[in-house]
C-alpha cells in the first residue's frame, strides 16, 4: 500500500488514509464517469478544487496505485489519468455513497437515472461499469 503510514491495522482507518479526505474521491469520481481525465479536466469539475491540492491528492492516489499517469497522445505537455484495477475496486463503494446521497438528499434528474439503473440490479450494473473501465 504506497508508502503510507497506517495509523493502525483497522481496514477502515487504513482505506480512509488513501481515499478518505474531501478530494479524492471526487477525483476517482470523475476518472469513473469519464475514464480518463487532464489535470486541467479536475480544475473544471464543480467543486473547484485548488491546484496545490490537486496535485497533492493526484501523486498520493498515484503513490497508492490507485491511478496511473500516462502520456497524452496529442500533446507532450499533458498527461492523462486513468483508475487502475485497484482504483476500478472503489465502484461498489461510489455506488452505495450514491445510494446513501439518494436517501438523504435531493438528487439531480441525471444522477437518479443511474441510481433508478442500479437499484433494478446493482450487481449487474457494477459487472457493466467495471467493464467499460477497463
Amino acid at each position: 500500500m504506497g508508502n503510507l503510514k497506517k495509523r493502525s491495522e483497522c481496514p477502515i482507518s487504513s482505506s480512509l488514509d488513501i481515499w478518505g479526505d474531501k478530494w479524492s474521491l471526487l477525483i476517482v469520481r470523475d476518472l469513473m464517469i469519464s475514464k480518463q481525465c487532464t489535470y486541467g479536466d479536475f480544475l473544471k469539475s464543480e467543486e473547484k478544487i485548488a491546484t496545490n491540492i490537486l496535485a497533492s491528492r493526484l501523486q498520493m492516489l498515484e503513490e497508492n496505485d490507485v491511478i496511473t499517469k500516462q502520456e497524452h497522445p496529442e500533446s507532450k505537455a499533458k498527461v492523462l489519468y486513468k483508475l487502475t484495477q485497484k482504483g476500478i475496486d472503489l465502484l461498489p463503494l461510489m455506488i452505495e455513497i450514491n445510494l446513501w446521497a439518494d436517501k438523504y438528499f435531493t438528487m439531480p434528474p441525471e444522477r437518479r437515472v443511474m441510481l433508478e439503473e442500479v437499484k433494478k440490479d446493482k450487481d449487474a450494473f457494477i459487472a457493466s461499469k467495471r467493464i467499460e473501465l477497463l
